[in-house]
């Protein structure tokens, strides 16, 4: 177990079950800057590394090596975080971005928005989405069940995080960078939760924010008390 201390308004929050959700912790608009919260929250959250890139650098005193790091993280049931750190050595430049991955955490809309469907159940996305980043346009429409995630690589990683099983992937641009396909992917995802919609459309495109299933765990943490939160102690009788 390891200990964590709150140093947010947020994680003061999450640390005193006021927040217990993932979804009411996005709600508050209050800034995430602790990646506790996410391991509290989505304790089944899952990582995948999608870029290593060595870059070089002359200076005076010879060339610096570090390595650029991009992770996408997800619990696979609707939310996925995007990070990217450069370090000095792969391992914790790797660690370093899992948890920038965790403080860009969103929460995706899922629906059955595919006219070939009409299945009722939010496997696919409501409605198409386009991501941008650099020269790199993304485009991610719904698809009907059993069609999976036609898409490219990278897109793929990032849309499967989500926990979106089957879209139609169409992109434009100079898909080779890496670092600007994942964004652009991981901004028409960012999308679905900054569009609004109706009750009707909900109701009939079965649209769902946020996880579907049913998630519990131990957490990793405990929380420790400060001297002010902690209970008073039992006097003894005749003192």
């Amino acid at each position: 177990m390891v200990d964590w201390i709150p140093r947010t308004r947020l994680g003061r929050l999450v640390a005193e079950g006021e927040i217990t959700t993932m979804s009411d912790a996005l709600r508050t608009r209050l800034p995430l800057r602790e990646p506790e919260i996410v391991d509290i929250l989505l304790p089944e959250l899952a990582d995948e590394v999608l870029d290593v890139n060595m870059v070089q650098r002359m200076t005076d005193s010879g060339r610096r090596v570090r390595f650029a790091i991009t992770v996408v993280v997800g619990n696979l049931d609707g939310f996925v975080g995007l990070g990217r750190f450069k370090g000095k050595e792969v391992g914790p430049a790797i660690r370093a971005a899992i948890d920038v991955a965790k403080l860009n955490m969103i929460e995706v809309k899922r629906g059955c928005g595919s006219w070939e469907c009409g299945c009722g159940t939010p496997h696919s996305l409501p409605f198409e989405v386009v991501g941008h980043a650099g020269s790199v346009v993304v485009t991610v429409k719904p698809a009907p069940r059993g069609t999976g995630l036609a898409v490219g690589k990278i897109a793929k990683s990032v849309i499967k995080m989500a926990g979106v099983e089957d879209a139609w992937g169409f992109t434009k641009g100079h898909t080779k960078t890496t670092i600007n396909y994942s964004i652009a992917a991981f901004e028409a995802l960012r999308t679905t939760s900054q569009v609004r919609v109706t009750n009707e459309q909900k109701e009939r495109l079965n649209i769902v924010s946020g996880p579907t299933k049913i998630h519990a765990a131990p957490s990793p943490y405990v929380v420790e008390e400060s001297a002010e939160d902690a209970p008073p102690a039992e006097q003894k009788e005749g003192s």
